[in-house]
């Protein structure tokens, strides 16, 4: 059996492995595309905004990364002083209830493309984080005591977040998941040398890491003139998304696939 390898030209080359890493171009158009992509990182700077204002402004807690949660709990069942279970429980079951409650509102909807969903997610996130700026309103600045408007405020962050997560993973958009960048930085740093030096889908990974970074920067300083800053900043741009995604094409197909 004749084993000698065909040289290809670079394009087809390139193609090939595009598609053998599940990240073939669209048939859609790239101006569409460049827009879902620009809305998803617009909901990874709100990740940012949200856990900079759960973490600084509630309590350390995360009520946007639930990696980070699980590992708080645990951290706060060994005893670590400042960590409370009850907040990271809470949270953990918004954001559990708020991905059940995204599922159950589209189960057994079959007409609704993947991109309409998205946008019914953005607006069900922003209409709960204005709500949870509105409670922010009636807790004291400096406040760290565990009351009822503080864990709702808790809930409601985490009820939004994973709403949306669960409408980002029908998408299944590569290395755009908006609330986790392990895997990203993990392929960032892999492929820079599996890939002989060329890194696929690098724009949007070091943008969803740049996005989730400035995002907390930006929000940790307006918690520091009042919890309800980060949560109404990120409740506007939440609108200004479900807005921008409401206005993309009704076509299933999503970038990277």
């Amino acid at each position: 059996m004749d084993t000698t390898r065909v040289d290809l030209p670079r394009t087809v080359r390139q193609r090939t492995d595009e598609i053998d890493l599940g990240i073939a171009p669209l048939a859609k158009s790239q101006s569409e595309e460049r827009r879902l992509l620009t809305c998803l990182l617009g909901l990874t700077f709100v990740t940012g905004l949200v856990d900079a204002a759960s973490y600084v402004g509630m309590g350390h807690v995360f009520t946007a990364n639930m990696t980070g949660n699980v590992v708080f709990l645990a951290f706060a069942l060994a005893g670590v002083p400042g960590l409370s279970a009850v907040r990271c429980l809470l949270a953990i079951a918004g954001f559990a209830a708020g991905a059940a409650l995204e599922a159950y509102l589209f189960r057994g909807s079959t007409g609704a493309s993947r991109e309409s969903r998205l946008a019914t997610a953005c607006v069900v996130e922003a209409s709960l984080l204005g709500s949870a700026a509105l409670v922010s309103f009636a807790i004291p600045a400096g406040s760290n005591g565990l009351d009822a408007r503080l864990c709702a405020a808790i809930v409601i962050t985490a009820l939004a977040m994973g709403v949306r997560n669960a409408a980002v993973r029908t998408l299944g958009v590569p290395d755009m998941t908006t609330t986790v960048l392990t895997l990203t930085i993990t392929g960032l740093a892999a492929d820079s040398v599996a890939g002989e030096g060329r890194v696929p889908r690098w724009p949007r990974r070091f943008g969803s890491v740049l996005a989730i970074a400035s995002g907390a920067a930006i929000g940790a300083l307006l918690v520091a003139a009042g919890l309800r800053h980060a949560l109404v900043v990120s409740a506007a741009i939440g609108v200004v998304v479900a807005f921008a995604v409401s206005k993309l094409g009704a076509s299933d197909e999503v970038p990277g696939r």
